[in-house]
């Protein structure tokens, strides 16, 4: 049995994987590290900026078609809007404590700013306008110069989902030439790192998956922020691995695409998927293919949700959470019909894209068109605007070829992958598709289908180690 580790200044917290190793574990290794390229001839990993939902090629493409429909309606729609405003008052500043939950403090204020650095951010970044980067500065600085925690009992979901637009607000502002002094910068990674980061560190294993994916979505999003490989991968490897209700496959529970929450009501559960989504594009930014995974699950689980809240019948097996606590025997009609802005985005990557059918999610997407804003600090909304495409355009994103670009062949499968530098992130397969696991530089994974799962079946595959 391997244990599965992190470096102990970048990850607070250690996970355990239950390995199943075969005899003959060093003469294996010693045979694989003989046949495996050095790592030291590939370049080492770094982050796209910006690269928290909006490159720098995205924001080109939105700017290029401000005039044109229909990105043209969608840019009305967050001009409009009350948190885009240029007289919008910042209402932090005085809140040194945020809590969500009974009695709550503060959580108005900390949902309100959110979306106003987020919308403001993108406001500057399309119109030019530095009054919309004074407005997004003067909110980030009010939080970092004064939130010195956030507790309750819905703690990891303030600090998830705000943290998650406060995050993009930031990585828009520090790379767009705002004018963000390099102390206030210093100031908003102290606070994602020493604030936010110790709530979410953990996950929450203990609650509907919704709650996971947004403590996933925030972590991964302050990881590219901050620079820091550890916490995106430990994302990125929850998002495969996770043992609890958020991770993919415990999420959208099967191939027919029902979700762990489908049996609850329907808000949560387009909530569960937008926050999913929103993780798969911070990591498509950065090269991963989030949406690929499990033979494009995610993609199931929005066909199947806007299936039913189209008013279609659809299958339904009745489930039992990770928790054990959350029992449903059939599907809920709460909310149905009640649409949120989360289908732009992945109608657009999966259709536009990668040029795959996606029926029921593109119904959905030209009813909402154009996307607003969703309730509270949920999701980003906007995606008309945000995410609609030229054309059909197929990427290349870090996991293709015969290793993922910025990742170093460690062993083949079947043999031991031993982490001896880099970030400790191993990916596992082959051709482009790849299953991921965060390890630990100085551990050992073994390379095989029972450790990563198969991510494509009857083709011999190959660990390969972050550089």
């Amino acid at each position: 049995m391997h244990l599965k580790t992190f470096p102990p200044l970048r990850i607070l917290t250690s996970l355990i994987v239950a390995l199943a190793i075969c005899g003959g574990t060093m003469a294996s290794e010693a045979a694989t590290a003989a046949t495996v390229p050095s790592p030291s001839t590939t370049v080492a990993a770094t982050f796209v900026h910006p690269g928290v939902m909006h490159t720098a090629d995205d924001l080109a493409r939105i700017k290029a078609h401000l005039a044109q429909a229909p990105w043209s309606s969608g840019y009305v729609a967050l001009k409009n809007d009350h948190y885009s405003s240029l007289t919008y008052q910042t209402r932090g500043g005085h809140c040194s404590k945020v809590v969500r939950g009974t009695p709550s403090q503060c959580i108005n204020e900390f949902n309100d700013d959110a979306n106003a650095a987020y919308q403001q951010a993108l406001m500057w970044a399309l119109s030019d306008d530095p009054r919309y980067a004074t407005n997004a500065i003067r909110i980030l600085n009010a939080w970092s110069g004064t939130l010195k925690s956030i507790e309750g009992h819905d703690a990891p979901l303030a600090a998830g989902l705000n943290g998650f637009k406060f995050a993009a607000a930031a990585e828009l502002i520090r790379y767009t030439n705002a004018g963000w002094s390099a102390h206030d910068i210093a100031a908003a990674e102290a606070m994602f790192r020493n604030v936010f980061y110790p709530v979410i560190k953990d996950f929450a294993p203990y609650a509907n998956g919704n709650w996971d994916s947004g403590c996933m979505k925030a972590m991964m999003a302050i990881g590219v922020f901050n620079n820091d490989w550890g916490l995106f991968n430990r994302s990125l490897d929850y998002y495969y691995n996770g043992p609890s209700d958020g991770a993919l496959t415990n999420y959208v529970i099967n191939t027919l695409g029902e979700t762990q929450e489908s049996g609850r009501d329907q808000a949560h559960t387009q909530l569960g998927i937008g926050n999913l989504a929103e993780v798969a594009e911070v990591a498509w930014a950065q090269g991963f293919d989030l949406y690929a995974a499990h033979n494009n699950r995610l993609l199931a689980g929005f066909e199947y949700v806007a299936s039913y809240n189209l008013g279609n019948n659809v299958p339904f097996v009745p489930t039992v959470d990770t928790t054990g606590k959350y029992r449903h025997n059939t599907i809920s009609n709460l909310d149905r019909g009640a649409f949120r802005p989360i289908y732009e985005m992945v109608y657009n990557h999966y259709v536009l894209r990668k040029d795959l059918s996606a029926p029921y999610t593109r119904q959905v997407a030209d009813h909402l068109r154009p996307e607003g804003r969703t309730p509270y600090a949920d999701n980003t909304g906007f995606g008309t605007l945000l995410f609609t495409q030229d054309a059909i355009r197929l990427l290349t994103p870090r996991g293709t070829g015969s290793a993922p670009t910025g990742f170093a062949v460690c062993a083949k499968e079947g043999g031991i992958c031993k982490i001896s530098q880099g970030t400790g992130l191993v990916a596992y397969g082959a051709h482009g598709v790849w299953q991921y696991r965060e390890v630990g530089v100085g551990h050992s994974i073994d390379c095989s289908n029972a450790t990563f799962s198969d991510p494509l079946e009857g083709v011999v595959k190959t660990c390969s180690m972050q550089q």
